[in-house]
């Protein structure tokens, strides 16, 4: 029997806890690549014979010591003495030429399936076929391994700058960076986590310190009970509608993909005062307001979006507890598409404002606590009892950022990063941004069997951009 490596913590615990037939506590991402113009035929075979001589470092070798007691206190990774490299690494292929919606079919599928929790939880299928004798890579990790942030950071530095670099390592074979400890901590980027550990998170502030405690209550105050003044545009725990994206979920998924240049972005961002997350939150309610409306399900009230909220210090490579969280409204109630970013940004900004005077203890606590109310929303999905007040939020958008030079694996130009994250009970969709190098990439996941079409809903986002800048022209 292998030694214990390591014990699961709390938040990872939760991600095992909280896998189901229909709920999948894996993330992903889908990188397509222009290979370079002397490829070889067997390009991308010689590519997987070569990943087959690296060495797998940790934590893609460990394994659950006990993965079928899915609800034990005491799992602990241990290190796989039997990796299986072909069941990890996998072809897969398009009918040649393959195009982008062909692309998206095959992630959607591959994104249904569960990881085996049996062995090191990821999976890395290489995509051939694409048109333009172009190729993909598609990697799924269960978030109790490592966070979306982390795997990002490893997947950085596991590619060159150097379009001639011909020894670049696969992300298996890359050493964890020093500040992390394996197994990643996954922070509180899934909204089931953060509402179970709502007494945890608010506990442990307390024994943290008087300080963070009083951050903590003033915080609840103004943004949950007093709300007046700047505090009367933050969203409250209770100030989502009722839509059809906080329903029951069903094992299938659907994943649309978009990117736009980061510079039409950042215009748009310096002309209205506003971050470019502000901007992105504008054309995606732009997208959302079309795209509920083609189902006559537009709530009258608007959307109200989870945002998760890097709390790390600058230069910290990944790991630990330091992720907290905001609600912010996605402006479906609003045509005009300045006015819905004069909106969204104001939210954003009072909210962002909160946070900035608590300590980060504090700022975890905070938003375990204005999370945990969605528990009734996912009990509520559960049995299909539409609970009579409010939901806490409606989706996720998250915001994780790339880096912004062109990289390369062994000579071939990466495009694109296109997150593919989880949806949950209650909380149909989950888009996630992506920034690199001069575009900004959007995964859309979602349940197949409540959001039907959702290539539309990226469609209607660069709509929405294109009339928000039209507007702002004007």
């Amino acid at each position: 029997m292998s030694a214990i490596t390591k014990r699961l913590g709390l938040q990872d615990l939760l991600f095992i806890y909280g896998e189901t037939p229909s709920s999948k506590m894996h993330v992903a991402g889908l990188l397509p690549f222009t290979p370079p113009a002397d490829a070889s035929s067997d390009y991308l075979r010689e590519m997987i014979a070569d990943a087959r001589r690296q060495e797998v470092m940790a934590p893609w070798n460990l394994k659950l010591a006990h993965p079928r007691l899915q609800f034990s206190p005491l799992h602990s990774w241990v290190t796989d003495d039997d990796f299986d490299f072909d069941y990890h690494v996998r072809r897969s292929a398009l009918a040649s030429p393959g195009d982008e919606r062909e692309l998206g079919i095959l992630v959607s599928r591959l994104h249904s399936n569960h990881l085996d929790l049996t062995r090191p939880p990821w999976e890395l299928h290489v995509i051939e076929g694409l048109e333009g004798g172009r190729f993909a890579l598609y990697l799924k990790i269960h978030h109790a391994l490592v966070d979306g942030y982390t795997a990002m950071r490893m997947l950085s530095r596991s590619l060159s700058t150097d379009p001639r670099s011909k020894d670049t390592r696969m992300f298996f074979n890359t050493p964890l960076p020093k500040k992390s400890r394996p197994p990643q901590q996954a922070g509180p980027s899934n909204p089931l986590t953060s509402a179970l550990r709502a007494v945890g998170g608010i506990g442990a502030t307390v024994a943290g310190g008087v300080s963070s405690a009083l951050d903590l209550t003033q915080a609840v105050v103004n943004t949950q009970i007093r709300r007046d003044g700047e505090y009367s545009q933050i969203a409250g725990s209770a100030s989502a509608p009722h839509s059809i994206l906080n329903a029951r979920i069903s094992r299938n998924r659907r994943f649309a993909t978009q990117q736009y240049e980061f510079d039409r972005l950042k215009k748009l961002s310096a002309q209205h005062g506003a971050t470019i997350n502000d901007v992105a939150l504008a054309i995606i309610g732009g997208g959302l307001r079309s795209f509920l409306s083609d189902f006559d399900k537009l709530p009258d009230r608007s959307l109200i979006a989870f945002l998760p909220v890097n709390v790390r210090p600058k230069g910290d490579e990944g790991g630990g507890n330091a992720v907290g969280a905001i609600l912010a409204p996605m402006g479906t109630d609003i045509e005009d598409p300045v006015d819905r970013l004069e909106a969204i940004t104001a939210a954003t900004h009072a909210a962002k404002a909160q946070l900035q005077t608590m300590s980060p203890a504090a700022i975890i606590a905070y938003s375990a606590a204005l999370l945990a109310p969605a528990g009734g929303q996912i009990a509520g999905a559960l049995t299909g009892v539409q609970p009579p007040w409010p939901y806490t939020f409606n989706l996720c958008v998250s915001n994780v950022p790339g880096p912004r030079e062109p990289l390369y694996f062994n000579g071939s130009r990466l495009e694109a990063t296109y997150p593919v994250s989880i949806p949950i009970h209650g909380m149909a969709l989950n888009i996630t941004l992506q920034s690199y190098a001069d575009t900004m990439n959007l995964g859309f996941v979602g349940c197949r069997d409540r959001l039907p079409h959702l290539q539309r809903l990226a469609v209607y986002t660069g709509d929405a951009l294109a009339d928000l800048e039209k507007a702002s022209a004007s």
